[in-house]
């Protein structure tokens, strides 16, 4: 055994034997189970059921996950569909071409929902959550400017992209794997979202686009489309440099049509040239779905497309990923089915009045400050007010929640206001206003304690374990 395997094997669990309950052993069945070997031979299905099942009751309750904006409930008739589909490969699309017709359908769906300016004219793909859809639009990006450059004799080193400080590590990981110089607008109280401001400082002729967040996951704020866009067309007039958007919808795109219809942000800018979004956040779906959409076929290098025999015909395929499963992109459709338009405005703006209902309380419990207050996105951040005190920070408040069952992450701000943590809370379907009254409950009787501590709480600057 190597010296990581055996410190791999400490973390993960002290004791690398489980032990097997009496009552779950059936006649000729081994009684315990290395972790971390095989097993030599097989158990019954109800043995190694009760297993997995009592392990995995450890993790913490979904529901009351408060920091995370992945879906945490669908019903019953969904929950059917999902098992019915679970061997579903979506990448087959020879083997299940309803389902691929389904995949065509929804993008195409959304596509609509963004103001697509051709809908006989533009491209869309499922993609496993939306870090791949935000991969292949900044993909796409980086060889529409490859093209250009190479068209015109010039060199394609050094590409860059620029987006703000805040956003999510997914924009890290594609310039890291994707060889893209990231340049991140610091954000400041004064600009605490992207917004033009001095955007010219950091354009030039190898840059491949700009990002912009409909929903950042620090505060739940919108970067400013519109005078993203403004800018740019400045920066273009004085410079002759042509600049796209992409939008990473994560969260916002499936909530601004619904909530905010009079917000420009999408394919009403010409500067956009693709959205991505979370199928499995804001679209109400469990977890494996994102979306891609493009503004035409020409802003979607040839480069990136395969081509599959589709029902005798042609289907253009592109991802990342190749196996995937298919069963997220029906449920994706069902709920499309299942609440339409008006259901969709009305989950979402439910989630806005939680959300806003639980930010109202919370400022008004004496330490805090908000930072955002969810109406936007249902997604909100407070900060203690500097100077409040000196014997219990965000994290402490925290820790004590999760004794409650809550998680409610405290962590520190993007890299210019990293000594500002901030405490934030996500309100997806699931959390209603009967259990957000009991986290406020909560809220109130876990500050009341740590106003009255005379001493800090060890350990209390440790730091926060939640990253985005």
């Amino acid at each position: 055994m190597t010296a990581n395997t055996s410190k791999a094997r400490q973390s993960t669990n002290v004791d690398p034997t489980l032990s097997i309950n009496p009552v779950f052993v059936r006649p000729g069945e081994a009684t315990e189970f290395d972790k971390f070997t095989l097993p030599a031979g097989p158990s019954l299905p109800e043995t190694a059921y009760q297993i997995v099942h009592d392990e995995s009751i450890l993790d913490g309750n979904s529901r009351l996950n408060l920091a995370t904006f992945v879906g945490t409930w669908m019903d019953d008739e969904a929950k059917r569909l999902y098992l019915e589909a679970a061997d579903k490969n979506m990448i087959d699309k020879d083997e299940y071409p309803a389902t691929a017709a389904i995949e065509d359908r929804c993008w195409r769906i959304l596509a609509d929902l963004w103001n697509i300016p051709d809908k006989d004219d533009t491209i869309g793909t499922s993609t496993i959550g939306s870090s791949e859809a935000c991969m292949l639009g900044g993909l796409a990006l980086k060889r529409l400017w490859q093209e250009k450059r190479r068209a015109e004799g010039k060199s394609t080193e050094k590409p860059n992209l620029i987006m703000s400080a805040a956003v999510q590590v997914v924009w890290e990981k594609f310039c890291n794997y994707w060889d893209v110089e990231p340049r991140y607008v610091p954000v400041s109280r004064d600009h605490i979202v992207l917004d033009g401001y001095n955007l010219e400082d950091y354009v030039d002729e190898n840059t491949i686009g700009v990002v912009s967040i409909l929903g950042q996951t620090f505060t739940g704020l919108y970067d400013d489309t519109v005078a993203i866009s403004k800018k740019l067309d400045e920066i273009q007039a004085k410079t002759g440099l042509d600049v796209k958007i992409h939008i990473d919808g994560a969260s916002g795109a499936m909530v601004a049509p619904f909530c905010q219809p009079d917000l420009v942000w999408d394919f009403q800018l010409d500067r956009v040239n693709s959205i991505s979004t979370s199928g499995h956040k804001y679209g109400l779906v469990y977890p494996g779905v994102g979306w891609v959409v493009w503004r035409n076929t020409a802003v979607l290098p040839e480069s990136m497309i395969f081509h599959v025999s589709y029902l005798g015909g042609d289907m253009p395929t592109l991802a990342l990923n190749f196996s995937r499963p298919g069963a997220q992109v029906l449920l994706q459709y069902y709920q499309f089915l299942r609440l339409g338009f008006e259901g969709y405005r009305a989950v979402q703006q439910n989630s806005i009045d939680v959300a806003t209902y639980l930010s109202s309380e919370i400022a008004k419990i004496g330490p805090f400050e908000l930072v955002s207050k969810g109406d936007t996105i249902p997604v909100f951040a407070w900060v203690l007010k500097e100077g409040h005190t000196d014997t219990w920070t965000l994290y402490d408040l925290a820790d004590r929640l999760r004794m409650k069952g809550w998680l409610v992450p405290a962590y520190p701000m993007a890299d210019d206001m990293a000594d500002l943590i901030l405490q934030r809370i996500v309100v997806k379907v699931g959390l209603s206003r009967d259990l957000a009254s009991a986290l406020l409950a909560d809220i109130r009787g876990e500050v009341q304690f740590l106003e009255s501590l005379t001493v800090p709480l060890p350990d209390s600057a440790n730091g926060s374990h939640f990253h985005h």
